[in-house]
């Protein structure tokens, strides 16, 4: 049995949906996951809830957080111990020779954009719609199936009897270029369609870094949270094209767990998945 741990503090896009990815129809064998999450919050004190995580003795552990720079996520990941790997945005770039250093794996996802967390802007409802849309560019720009495919790969080499202390885990920064990759358009205009939609959501991180943390005025930072929303919204938008054109080509990728682990792949919606 192959024991996964996901530790959540605050949350990105892909926090809606990461533990999921390993075991999408809920019937794989020979699988164990838990998730512990402090919700929105992740300073030092949220850390702790690591230290329950690290009782339960994964084989190895995802700990995923914005910015993974903080207090918070860094005392979580020193807490598990290796092997760990962080899943976060585009900030944590600046720690990534830090995290290798240490041993620690890590996917950087710089399309997992920033929210426009202003008071005057953000209520629950355009919270939910914001994270729906990046969700959406997620899903069909190829990132979540990286970060399923990467964390396959981690989960096979325990299931070959590596020991916690062999085993490789990932070191990606996830840029357009190699998220769309992962995606396996069959149609040039889905793929470029995809490429513009990631490359929306990377602006939309910069617009609301502006939004929340250097405009001061209410005047200037509630329009430019605004306008980010807007892009992220056109940018699933593109993203739901390019999906579009892949349908009617009858070219969708797909890649379904198999019970026993194995990731299958298709490409007709009438075919049987295969290895």
């Amino acid at each position: 049995m192959v024991k996964v741990g996901f530790v959540k503090l605050g949350n990105l896009g892909i926090s809606q949906v990461i533990e999921l990815l390993v075991d999408e129809r809920a019937d794989r064998e020979g699988i164990d996951v838990r998730t512990f999450s402090t919700g929105t919050k992740l300073g030092p004190n949220e850390a702790a809830v690591a230290e329950e995580m690290k009782k339960w003795n994964p084989d190895f552990s995802v700990v995923i957080s914005p910015n993974a720079s903080l207090p918070g996520p860094a005392k979580a990941r020193e807490i598990l111990g290796k092997p760990c790997i962080v899943v976060s945005d585009a900030p944590s770039k600046k720690i990534k020779d830090d995290l290798d250093g240490k041993g620690f794996g890590y996917l950087i996802l710089n399309g997992d954009a920033l929210i426009g967390a202003r008071r005057e802007f953000l209520d629950p409802t355009e919270m939910s719609m914001f994270n729906s849309d990046l969700l959406k560019v997620l899903s069909v720009c190829g990132v979540i199936r990286l970060v399923q495919e990467e964390l396959e790969k981690v989960i096979g080499q325990v299931v070959q009897g590596k020991k916690k202390e062999e085993l490789i885990l990932p070191k990606i920064v996830v840029s357009a270029d190699v998220a769309v990759e992962r995606a396996a358009f069959s149609n040039p205009y889905a793929k470029a369609k995809a490429m513009a939609a990631h490359n929306m959501a990377e602006k939309v991180a910069d617009m609301d870094v502006q939004a929340c943390f250097v405009l001061k005025e209410a005047e200037k930072y509630i329009p430019q949270a605004a306008a980010a929303h807007e892009v992220m919204r056109c940018a699933a938008k593109l993203a739901d094209e390019a999906r579009e054109l892949e349908k009617n080509a009858d070219a969708v990728v797909r890649t379904p767990h198999a019970k026993t682990g194995e990731i299958l792949r298709k490409a007709k919606l009438l075919d049987k998945p295969q290895k």
